[in-house]
């Protein structure tokens, strides 16, 4: 979850009312926030290099504030506040909008050359105009570009933001890409020019920068954005352009990603003239949707006050308990309906809601010891694409499960006692590592089944094969179809084990498991298992 880190008083005077530390940290929990910490720039100095370093500091009350991943739109002060504002209904949700220049003059042009497709082909810019920076609100405005360059952009490898003094420049501005060497221009705070591949040497011992150098540094063309007389306003995702404190229009570019640049721009909007697309969509679920999710019951238009607390305007359609819910260009997280669901669940309160036990107990671990996916299976480790948690705080949870049967065997032992047989399967995600994944991994849904009697029961197993592709709709055969053919895997019996194939590609292994793997779990009869993945069907 990012931080963001508030000054208090500021704060309070933005949302024109105090708090005492305990009455905000409640609104914070109303709200899906957590009050994290209450500190000062002087308590974190002195905490992390001492007394004596923290002298002269100032001791102005800070707020660190946890905001969920998801919502890009807390991530600055004026972003918190609207929206604390708009959910304790004392302000309405600001709705955004296109204008063109108050002047009558064209709009900004951004020109994309061909060149740019083989490093970051997409870029989006816009203008904000009559703005006045105070200290506070100009560094509010940095640090809301760098959460999200480490947020959504995910470290700029996904997109990169530039900022620009748009009194200093002129456009039509182009968004181009050439070799290292072609491009030359003086950097901030550098007092001559230097070549692309020099600034990659020179940034080598950059605390700031060097992070970012490997994004492009192999690259053989680097992107680079010049406006109408050639000078270079930045060469992304490395360097910016320069930013002033008296700057009263800018020019924000964004590349790749058009949800970043609606961020930047609409929390920073007041009477501004921008450029940019500010797109709305209107998705429309009923009341009993959310009263079965969320555990309530709420007439459609409560629930569509709920949502329009948190930025969601929402009105009953007038068709039975439809509502009908806009979402606006500073909501990308919500995508789907269980987010509004989510949103409405917030604003009732949570701890609203009446606490009842689920009729079915479906809970299950995500994670597991590394001896659950390797020893106990007869596998090797390093072969498992296991991803592995840093610092375990015990050894039941030391990496992401590959595979679904150590939790099933795990419950065969632990009720063993009961009659036989024991049937039991689970449809769940797996974490496997994948290196072209941004985050170096992903989820795979799978199905697993066991079967536990005195007898292996592998013609169990195989008709279970069958019903589930007949429910699939998935024929038997080769090539469009479904087959087995015999296979060898150390976790089944030799000769008793076989590969499951769909439209070609191998899904899975069913068999009878090997006598160590039974003992292993401390179980004492003979079990049969399938274990098949089902993205394919999804």
């Amino acid at each position: 979850m990012p931080t963001v880190s508030v000054k208090r008083d500021l704060l309070f005077e933005a949302l024109g009312q105090k708090y005492t530390d305990e009455e905000f940290d409640e609104l914070c929990f109303e709200f899906g926030l957590e009050l994290d910490e209450i500190t000062s720039e002087k308590d974190i100095i002195s905490r992390e290099q001492g007394d004596e370093k923290a002298e002269g500091a100032s001791d102005v009350v800070l707020y660190k504030i946890d905001v969920p991943a998801n919502r890009y739109d807390l991530l600055c002060l004026e972003g918190l506040v609207r929206g604390l504002q708009v959910f304790k209904e004392k302000l309405e949700a600001p709705r955004y909008k296109r204008v063109s220049p108050a002047d009558g003059g064209e709009p900004q042009r951004l020109v994309i050359t061909d060149e740019t497709a083989s490093v970051r082909p997409h870029a989006v810019a816009a203008v904000l105009r009559n703005i006045t920076f105070t200290q506070e609100r100009y560094e509010s405005f940095i640090e809301l570009q760098e959460k999200l360059h480490q947020n959504i952009c995910r470290k700029r490898t996904l997109v990169a933001i530039g900022t620009h003094d748009l009194d200093t420049i002129s456009g039509p501005f182009t968004y181009t890409a050439k070799p290292p060497g072609d491009i030359r221009f003086k950097p901030l705070n550098q007092s001559k020019e230097y070549t692309a591949t020099e600034l990659m040497s020179l940034y080598k011992t950059d605390g700031h920068l060097r992070h970012y150098l490997h994004i492009i540094e192999n690259e053989p063309l680097y992107p680079i954005i010049y406006d109408s007389n050639g000078i270079v306003l930045s060469m992304p995702p490395v360097i910016n352009g320069d930013m002033l404190l008296n700057m009263k229009s800018v020019f924000c570019v964004c590349l790749q990603a058009k949800t970043t640049l609606d961020m930047v721009v609409t929390m920073f909007i007041s009477h501004d003239t921008l450029y940019i697309e500010l797109a709305y969509r209107t998705e429309t679920l009923s009341g009993d949707f959310i009263n079965k999710r969320v555990g309530i019951n709420e007439s459609a238009e409560s629930i569509a006050q709920l949502l329009t607390r948190m930025c969601l305007r929402s009105e009953v359609s007038g068709e039975g308990d439809l509502i009908q819910v806009e979402i606006p260009p500073t909501r990308a997280d919500v995508i789907h309906a269980c987010d509004i669901m989510e949103d409405a669940a917030i604003a009732y309160g949570f701890n609203n809601i009446f606490r009842s036990t689920p009729l079915i107990l479906t809970e299950s671990f995500q994670f597991c010891s590394e001896e659950d996916i390797a020893d106990k299976l007869r596998k090797n480790i390093a072969e498992t694409r296991a991803v592995h948690i840093s610092n375990p705080k015990t050894a039941e949870f030391q990496v992401a499960r590959t595979c679904l049967l150590p939790g099933l065997l795990k419950t065969l032992a632990a009720n063993r006692k009961m009659p036989l047989p024991l049937k039991l399967f689970e449809i769940s995600d797996v974490v496997l590592k994948d290196e072209t994944k941004d985050v170096g991994a992903r989820n795979n849904r799978r199905l697993c089944a066991v079967y536990y009697n005195k007898s292996p029961g592998f013609e169990v197993i195989h008709g279970l094969l069958d019903r589930v592709m007949q429910l699939l709709d998935v024929k038997p055969g080769r090539n469009q179809g479904y087959h087995i053919q015999a296979a060898e895997d150390s976790t089944f019996f030799p000769g008793r084990c076989a590969e499951i194939f769909s439209c070609g590609k191998s899904i899975g292994h069913l068999g009878v498991l090997h006598p160590d793997v039974i003992s292993r779990f401390e179980l004492t009869m003979p079990c049969s298992a399938i274990d098949i993945d089902i993205e394919p069907f999804l």
